[in-house]
């Protein structure tokens, strides 16, 4: 889940900048359940450890941005996950 939770978060950061309670709240519209912060930070952390992710305050808040290398890797692993699951998308068996 872990592999999905940053590809969630590359996604959204795709869209537009966050804060983290943001992601989570949207991760969880999505998902059904929002994330706890011991799975949502780590994450963050780890992305912006990586690079992908530029995190920067905003008065009391965080927000995370996508880097160059983030929109990077976020568009080669949306290309791998369309290849590996459009058929069970387009199967009709949703």
């Amino acid at each position: 889940m872990r592999g999905m939770l940053s590809f969630m978060v590359l996604f959204l950061l795709s869209k537009r900048s966050m804060y983290g309670q943001e992601i989570a709240e949207e991760i969880g519209r999505r998902k059904g359940e929002k994330p706890n912060p011991g799975t949502i930070y780590p994450a963050l952390k780890d992305l912006s450890a990586k690079g992908l992710v530029d995190v920067k305050r905003d008065g009391r808040r965080t927000v995370y941005d996508l880097t160059r290398d983030g929109r990077k890797v976020f568009n080669q692993a949306r290309e791998l996950f369309i290849k590996a699951y459009a058929d069970v998308i387009d199967s009709g068996m949703v």
